[in-house]
């Protein structure tokens, strides 16, 4: 879809707002990303109005979000191309998160 990706990875502080917790910290998670050959940049998320900013400052012209989030970032549209994408059949966090912890 591009040729430079930017992901934007959620902060463990953010994610405790949004009442979530990851299995890695969020240096963790942010080399898994970055290692990923794909991923040019990784950016922290720190809160939800954010999204707006980093797109004027990086000069995105295409924002991608997952299919169970349609509609959610529609007021990007006057800034960029808002893309949702459909997540893959069979992968769940919550499923992986559980069978890490010997919770399945």
């Amino acid at each position: 879809m591009g040729d430079y990706l930017i992901v934007g990875l959620s902060t463990d502080d953010f994610n405790i707002l949004k009442h979530k917790q990851s299995f890695y910290s969020y240096p963790d998670r942010k080399v898994i990303l970055e290692s990923v050959r794909y991923v040019d940049k990784v950016i922290p998320e720190v809160s939800w109005e954010q999204k707006e900013k980093d797109i004027l400052k990086y000069q995105v012209d295409t924002f991608v979000m997952g299919h169970d989030w349609t509609g959610k970032f529609d007021e990007l549209k006057s800034f960029c191309e808002v893309i949702y994408l459909p997540r893959t059949d069979g992968i769940s966090s919550t499923i992986i998160k559980d069978n890490l912890r010997g919770n399945f």
